[in-house]
């Protein structure tokens, strides 16, 4: 017989709820995240005789993130990640890995009599901004991203000339509506990077993509998009696009004497194609662990 081994193991606290409020002037900001911390190391000894002499409690880990929202504070979710990673690695002896990962839920300010109000805040309603962090004696990994991020246009997509079989029903179209609930994740090569300006500017490249090129495919559109990013900013070596095709079908009106020139439509959730890829350099650096996931499953 086989003998039975431990294989990969890792362990975090998931899902902290953290805000932090900056309140050292009369107009207030407002950090509003959700951090799940993860350690690697030698913890076998805990799965294997329940010896947790090695293992750094998960609450322990929960109080860091809580401290460190406070000292050394949050000025981007990246800096953040990598002060907390860089702590569990470097100072705690038995961790040799540890990954950060953030989702950031954004605020806007009340407008009254026309100003921005100093310390009222109204949940916006776009995309989530993410961030993971990696770091180990061998380095450290960035990666920036967002989720969510619900995208339409009218017209300037088609879907024609695809492979047909005797299960085919779909008929070919020269003009539809074309909408995604975008997760877009981008790995950086340096952690030396301007976070909030080149978030801006990430998603300007992709969204102005999504709305100018002529789609015969979602999938065309998704490279032009890893494209144009890469083009922009050096720093980044690849994108990863994910991306439900949230369907729209033009409603049968005929019963009822009307035509329907694609102006009215039912919004189908589900089921959805999911349309993904990779969009890279061919000389971009390994990404080591980067992608090695925290939430989900080991890769």
């Amino acid at each position: 017989m086989s003998n039975i081994i431990l294989g990969k193991n890792q362990y975090g606290k998931a899902e902290n709820r953290v805000v932090r409020i900056y309140r050292d002037s009369p107009r207030h900001e407002i950090h509003d995240l959700n951090v799940s911390t993860c350690l690697r190391g030698d913890f076998s000894a805990a799965h294997l005789t329940g010896d947790q002499s090695r293992v750094l409690p998960t609450d322990t880990q929960k109080q860091t993130v809580y401290a460190y929202a406070k000292q050394p504070g949050i000025s981007t979710i990246e800096d953040y990640g990598l002060a907390l990673a860089r702590h569990f690695v470097n100072d705690v002896e038995p961790v040799d890995a540890a990954r950060i990962e953030i989702d950031e839920y954004a605020w806007q300010r009340v407008v009254v009599n026309g100003s921005e109000h100093d310390h009222t805040w109204v949940r916006r309603g776009q995309e989530t901004r993410t961030a993971a962090v990696t770091v180990d004696g061998d380095g450290e990994w960035v990666i920036g991203g967002l989720k969510d991020l619900v995208i339409l246009k009218s017209t300037g997509s088609e879907f024609a000339g695809f492979l047909t079989d005797e299960y085919t029903v779909l008929e070919p179209t020269h003009d539809r509506v074309m909408a995604t609930s975008l997760i877009a994740q981008w790995r950086f090569t340096t952690t030396d990077v301007a976070w909030d300006e080149l978030y801006d500017g990430v998603k300007a490249r992709m969204t102005e993509q999504f709305a100018v090129v002529q789609s015969l495919a979602l999938q065309q559109t998704l490279f032009h998009m890893g494209k144009a990013v890469l083009e922009s900013y050096p720093e980044i070596a690849e994108v990863r696009l994910s991306a439900p095709n949230k369907h729209h079908f033009v409603y049968d009106l005929t019963p009822f004497g009307l035509q329907n020139n694609n102006e009215v439509f039912h919004a189908d959730d589900r089921p959805y194609g999911l349309i993904q890829a990779t969009v890279t350099r061919d000389d971009a650096p390994s990404p080591g662990p980067a992608w090695d996931l925290q939430q989900g499953w080991l890769a």
